[in-house]
């Protein structure tokens, strides 16, 4: 259906293509009297017709039908998470409300809808509108303590761990095409394959803070670090080995190259740190412009900054063919450490719950559009014994993923301080939601079957979010990941009646080594940042806090 605009512009090629040719068929009138000739102007003045103007009138009023159906659907959303809240059905997640409204309303459009655009997820609407501001604000008020003091696991989880789990789903999936168990994987070409493994390897940070990031569920800080952590590093790890293979995968050539395999890692590396940097050269260049200005003498105006600001650091990454969602989670740590100081009390508080209350209006839109998917043509070639595999292969994969790498970690952790047990293992296994980004990345599967791919996925995102998302407080609760609920491994002998100080390994050199650096580090960077970073683009200087503390603690003996 054409809007005015594009009528308009239509008017206009055609007066555009009638100036070029009105000389010429002057010409032939000249030599041929007989002949009638119509003649165009590219007139810009020129009325839009009758039709023309109920056809705009109509497009209008679809949109505006459309936008109210939205809006609608938003509104019960809300309402049915406060309703969930308010009785504590944890069953139910929001994220799962969202999604199944989003079925029911994609149910109905199909029905009584014969364009359907409006109610298709589009991948390019969602990377670019709706992610930024859930990435932004999940880094804005990270807290900052528990993600750096566990920085050695999360990396281990996010990069180690998803090239292991993509080359475990991706290998188990092309074994399963070979002997015939799959009939819409291509058995030739194992690129295919690997494809989706990176895709569904993803865990999404929005299935994962809608569910475990919920106050409600009072998550363990540790396992929450971890969880949330993994979540959003991974998805640059997923995406750019996604792009890498996507590269080299080519449906006519079955053969894979073994060079590929240090191209792609060399390529990963790259992009992971171009990524950082970017965030981080545009974290403190906001960081300067608020420090060395008077912008905070008008609230509106540097908040109204701050929020185009996190968008332009996604969309510069992008343009960059970087990855986006690294770079502006790096982005918003820079400006929590920095910025946040040079913003007036009024932005302060604005731009806190401003950005908590656009990322909730996004991700239950996501969730919303990913529902709608099942009845926009994403299940016309669902795969049952593939999707039922698909999922098998991910908890297998992330069972090779989990257990190692934490084992791994334990290595250069001491026993009891802050160490990942056995049941913590369990819940992080179990924790591999999967989302919008997987189901984003299968929109660009190429190939003959990337309809299965897409089909698949959703349904894996769908499993994970409503079934495993449900359960999500009945294992925190069951495993004692709750701040709550104490753990007893120590009173019913640990996990599965097993000591679990036998199943961590402690390597006295490897963490001994790990704290020496960590001590020359930590040293280094806080001389750094106090004596240079802070002076120049703001942040709490120690100085002041322990003034400010010395003066409490007089204050207080004065008193008594």
């Amino acid at each position: 259906m054409s809007t005015l605009s594009e009528l308009f512009a239509s008017n206009t090629s055609m007066g555009d293509e009638s100036g070029t040719i009105s000389n010429s068929t002057l010409a032939d009138h000249n030599s041929t009297a007989n002949d009638t000739i119509i003649i165009v102007t590219d007139n810009p003045t020129a009325s839009p017709t009758i039709e023309d103007i109920d056809a705009a009138e109509e497009a209008h009023q679809f949109d505006a039908n459309a936008a109210l159906l939205l809006n609608i659907t938003l509104i019960c959303c809300t309402m049915l998470a406060y309703y969930v809240k308010k009785n504590k059905l944890y069953f139910l997640p929001e994220s799962a409300i969202a999604m199944l409204v989003g079925v029911v309303i994609g149910g109905l459009a199909r029905l009584t809808v014969q364009d359907l655009t409006l109610f298709s997820f589009s991948p390019e609407f969602f990377f670019f509108v709706l992610l930024p501001p859930i990435i932004f604000e999940a880094g804005y008020s990270l807290e900052k303590k528990a993600f750096f003091e566990n920085i050695g696991a999360i990396t281990l989880y996010a990069f180690a761990g998803t090239i292991i789990s993509t080359f475990a789903v991706g290998m188990l999936t092309f074994g399963a095409a070979q002997i015939g168990l799959l009939q819409h994987v291509d058995k030739n070409n194992p690129m295919e394959a690997l494809l989706f493994g990176a895709l569904i390897s993803a865990v999404d940070p929005v299935a994962t803070l809608s569910i475990m990031g919920s106050p409600e569920l009072q998550c363990d800080d540790l396992l929450y670090s971890l969880v949330f952590g993994e979540s959003v590093l991974n998805d640059a790890v997923a995406i750019v080995l996604f792009k890498t293979f996507h590269t080299y995968y080519d449906p006519e050539g079955p053969d894979f190259s073994r060079s590929v395999i240090p191209a792609a890692l060399f390529s990963f590396a790259t992009m992971t740190i171009l990524s950082i940097c970017v965030g981080v050269v545009l974290g403190l260049l906001v960081s300067y412009i608020y420090k060395h200005t008077s912008i905070s003498d008008f609230p509106k105006l540097e908040a109204s900054l701050l929020y185009l600001f996190c968008y332009c650091c996604y969309a510069t990454a992008e343009a960059l063919q970087l990855s986006g969602i690294m770079a502006l989670f790096i982005h918003a740590i820079v400006l929590s450490h920095y910025n946040s100081y040079n913003l007036s009390n009024t932005a302060q508080v604005t731009t806190e719950q401003f950005f908590a209350t656009v990322a909730v209006t996004m991700e239950t839109i996501v969730f919303l559009y990913m529902g709608m998917g099942v009845f926009t043509g994403r299940f016309k070639n669902l795969d049952v014994t593939f999707s039922v595999l698909g999922v098998l292969f991910c908890f297998i994969a992330r069972a090779l993923n989990i257990f190692p790498i934490s084992w791994v970690a334990n290595c250069c952790r001491r026993k009891g301080e802050n160490k990942i047990s056995c049941k913590m293992q369990c819940v992080l296994w179990f924790a591999g939601l999967r989302g919008a980004i997987a189901f984003a990345l299968s929109m660009n599967m190429p190939g003959p079957n990337s309809d299965s791919y897409a089909a698949v996925t959703l349904f894996i995102c769908m499993f994970t979010t409503v079934v495993c998302g449900g359960c999500t407080e009945n294992i925190l609760t069951r495993f004692g990941m709750k701040k709550s609920v104490e753990n007893d491994d120590d009173k019913d002998g640990g996990f599965l009646g097993i000591d679990e100080e036998l199943l961590v390994v402690e390597s006295p050199l490897a963490r001994r080594v790990i704290e020496s650096i960590h001590d020359k580090y930590r040293e280094f960077w806080a001389n750094l940042d106090e004596n240079y970073m802070k002076r120049l683009f703001g942040g709490a200087q120690r100085s002041s806090v322990r003034v400010r503390n010395y003066e409490l603690s007089n204050q207080n003996e004065d008193d008594f």
